[in-house]
């Protein structure tokens, strides 16, 4: 090949290098580029084939009656293959992507080693600049010095002048001399390095070129081969077609749904019968075409008169009001009224069956009473969606639920946004009403839904227990479910899976029992230079809620809620990234172990998802790239200083099953006296409520205590609040390792002076950092991204226990 960039990059300021520098660079830009725009195409094919895949699934969904109906499996094949050929070109672009990835990490290299192969050809060229710019002024100044020394001559100036202009202008021209005789020097130095650099940078070139041609070439031969494909799905489904005749259509109908071939026999004239009409009238009767069994009875419009009165056989009945059986003759038998037979022959009409119901025999026993049969009928259990009570004040929702409720065993999934009125100053007074609806009637009724479910009332009097420091209620067992052993040894907890050395997320734990933690931002990679790698940093949180509602120490009356919500991290650079480029890659991320979520609710302005997936364990989701841009530059310009921004994309409630879906057991007693008041909470560890047991750590227990406290004694110690009227307890951390596999007890007792107390609503919180108790994963699908730390914990929200 002509050596063009040898020829063509000279010029008077001597910047073909930097031209061909900067040219080199644009390549790597270039091999970018393509990579991107590889990519939308594979984005676009994806999205066909999965729009083509549930157009194949809608044919299954259309009328499957008439002739017409088995097209519509021709069509089904054709649009299903027609999806696999382009998911097929999805998963062929994606191979050259990362071809495509490959080449430009060589570039780079390549690079690298050429900016230091001509380093010297960029030092002669600054030479060369500086020298000629010294030359131009030294010939300048040259110039000016002797147009002096001649004007001084005819000037006639004195000798002193003329000698003085003399010496400047000698100077001047060894000066001169002296930077031509240089210039010469660099010049062929410049001239030997900037050859062998521009051919050097032209091979570059023609490689880059050349295998980028390569890439388009594979690109388009595997363009070209699923267009193959899918010329030959085309042309299979014009065959099939062809050969589904209208004959074929036709013939496949008569033969799967014809009703015979047998065709109705003749019938001849029969002459009437008069002889009939002397015994009495016999009315004929039609039976349906095609229903046997089913008869409807019909006046005959050709029947003849209707007897006399006397004529017709009334039966006899007896002193109970039941007819006497007549004797079977002849006579009565053509005159049965039941007959179903279309013609006048008796030898056709189907052999009937007789029945007869005799009357209980009379006897002396005396009328039951009216009391026993209201006993007799309120012993009657009616069905729960017929007989279902509720409570007057219940609303209609509380009515919807409790048809759609299971019974109250099961308590597990009961949504606790319906807790309020349990913590409500009318608290007793609610329940008692409740239980005095229920407990109304003698039979049973439906159970009540889990979302208007009410503690029962306290007992009036309470067991009299021995008095002492704290020892008054330490007799009581502690029933817990699931058993404290397990036969099987729990998982060893999993670190965090991360893949850079700076968190991007940073975690707090919540003070507040009703509040879930929240996920902040830090310090993570320079935004400076972010744009220059490859692939963008971004980082997942995902957090999980727990709420709770222990009831005495009865494990079935346990409610529990576990909701989760995903964050997505991005660094502020990564702004910049998206503005830039008008089309970024799509984000696409994949939650695994979906097994346990009952619902999953994406963010609908950010985030898509596919309904049409089937596999129950993973769902795959991807962002909406345009509004996701827009999104993070409105954070930005709220908070220009932040590292980095967070975004919720989705939520999801996990499924319950009671108190095995708590990580920590609960059961609470209270002794209430005059003067004090006893207080005992036992906890127990659930390692087989978590996907991986993990430690929960700064464990804080809160017990409200009233009557007037004015001593506090408990173990372990714990501090009175006596602006809140509550006792605190702090446990550092609970795990299998603790005390006990991680059960104990915290006891208190409390010295009144305004007794007694009312037993209160205890709140407990606590957080676990490594793991979920779902055991939901998150993975980033395809390329461009990757993801520089997942992040999972849960806590606890409204977490509590009452007696």
């Amino acid at each position: 090949m002509m050596a063009y960039f040898v020829e063509s990059f000279w010029g008077e300021r001597n910047n073909g290098f930097d031209v061909l520098y900067h040219n080199m660079k644009h390549g790597h830009l270039s091999t970018k580029d393509l990579a991107d725009f590889i990519r939308e195409r594979a984005t676009i094919e994806e999205a066909y084939s999965r729009s083509m895949t549930k157009l194949a699934k809608s044919a299954s969904n259309y009328t499957q009656l008439g002739t017409f109906a088995p097209v519509w499996d021709v069509f089904k094949t054709s649009t299903e293959k027609l999806a696999g050929c382009h998911l097929d070109l999805v998963r062929r672009l994606q191979e050259l992507i990362k071809e495509v990835h490959k080449y430009g990490d060589e570039q780079i290299k390549v690079y690298k080693k050429t900016k230091e192969d001509v380093s010297g050809t960029l030092e002669a060229v600054q030479n060369i600049q500086s020298i000629t710019q010294a030359l131009q002024k030294s010939k300048e100044n040259y110039n000016a010095k002797c147009v002096e020394q001649e004007r001084l001559k005819k000037e006639g100036a004195t000798q002193r002048e003329v000698d003085k202009a003399a010496v400047k202008s000698k100077k001047a021209t060894d000066t001169y001399k002296l930077y031509v005789e240089k210039y010469a020097a660099f010049k062929s130095d410049f001239e030997q390095k900037m050859t062998e650099t521009a051919q050097k940078f032209q091979d570059i070139e023609e490689t880059h070129l050349l295998r980028m041609k390569e890439i388009i070439e594979s690109l388009s031969n595997t363009i070209k081969e699923i267009h193959l494909q899918i010329g030959e799905v085309h042309e299979e489904f014009i065959n099939n077609m062809a050969n589904t005749t209208v004959e074929s259509l036709i013939q496949k109908f008569a033969e799967s749904k014809g009703t015979g071939k047998e065709r109705p026999g003749p019938i001849e004239f029969e002459e009437c019968n008069t002889s009939s009409a002397v015994e009495g009238v016999k009315p004929r009767k039609r039976k349906p075409f095609g229903l046997s069994g089913i008869m409807k009875k019909e006046k005959d419009t050709e029947s003849v008169e209707c007897p006399d009165v006397d004529s017709v056989n009334i039966p006899d009945v007896d002193d109970e009001g039941y007819s006497i059986k007549p004797e079977t003759t002849q006579d009565t038998k053509e005159n049965d009224f039941s007959s179903s037979s279309d013609s006048d022959s008796e030898d056709d009409e189907p052999r009937r069956f007789h029945v007869e119901i005799k009357p209980v025999q009379p006897n002396n026993s005396s009328m039951p009473s009216l009391d026993e049969l209201k006993l007799s009928i309120g012993n009657i259990t009616l069905s729960p969606a017929i007989s279902a009570q509720m409570n007057r004040n219940s609303s209609s929702e509380e009515l919807t639920k409790s048809k759609l409720s299971p019974p109250t065993n099961e308590k597990g999934n009961s949504d606790l946004l319906a807790w309020d009125p349990l913590f409500s100053s009318s608290l007793e007074s609610s329940s008692s009403a409740s239980l005095a609806s229920s407990s109304s009637s003698a039979r049973p009724t439906t159970p009540l839904s889990v979302g208007t479910i009410v503690p029962p009332p306290r007992p009036a009097s309470r067991p009299k227990l021995s008095t002492g420091k704290l020892s008054g209620i330490n007799e009581i067992p502690r029933p817990f479910s699931p058993p404290l052993t397990s036969s099987s040894s729990p998982p060893p907890a999993a670190p965090l899976a991360r893949a850079e050395s700076i968190s991007s997320i940073s975690s707090s734990a919540s003070l507040s029992a009703a509040n879930t933690p929240t996920v902040g931002v830090s310090r993570g990679p320079s935004p400076v230079s972010l744009g220059n790698q490859d692939t963008l940093p971004v980082a997942v949180a995902l957090t999980e809620s727990v709420n709770a509602y222990f009831k005495g120490a009865d494990p079935t009356k346990c409610i529990v809620k576990i909701t989760g919500d995903m964050t997505v991290s991005f660094p502020s650079g990564i702004i910049k990234v998206f503005t830039s480029n008008p089309s970024p890659a799509v984000l696409c991320f994949r939650v695994k172990n979906t097994s346990k979520l009952e619902q999953i609710l994406p963010n609908a302005q950010l985030v898509y998802s596919d309904q049409s997936q089937s596999d129950s364990s993973t769902k795959d989701f991807w962002m909406n790239m345009q509004a996701i841009t827009v999104y993070l530059k409105k954070l930005s310009e709220q908070n220009p200083s932040a590292s980095y921004y967070n975004v919720d994309v989705l939520k999801y409630q996990v499924s319950s099953n009671g108190i095995q879906s708590t990580p920590l057991n609960l059961a609470t007693y209270w002794k209430c006296n005059a003067s004090t008041t006893d207080v005992r909470v036992d906890y127990k560890y659930n390692p087989e409520s978590m996907n991986v047991p993990s430690m929960l750590s700064n464990v804080q227990v809160m017990v409200p205590v009233d009557g007037g406290v004015t001593n506090m004694q408990s173990l372990p110690p714990a501090k009175w609040n006596a602006d809140q009227m509550k006792a605190y307890w702090k446990i550092s951390s609970i795990s299998e390792k603790s005390e006990n596999g991680g059960s104990g007890s915290l006891r208190a007792k409390f010295e009144l002076s305004e007794g007694p107390s009312k037993p209160a609503t205890l709140a407990v919180q606590f957080i676990s950092e490594g793991s979920t108790l779902s055991g939901v994963d998150v993975e980033l699908v395809g390329t461009g991204y990757r993801l520089s730390l997942l992040k999972k914990r849960f806590a606890t929200g409204r977490y509590m226990a009452d007696c």
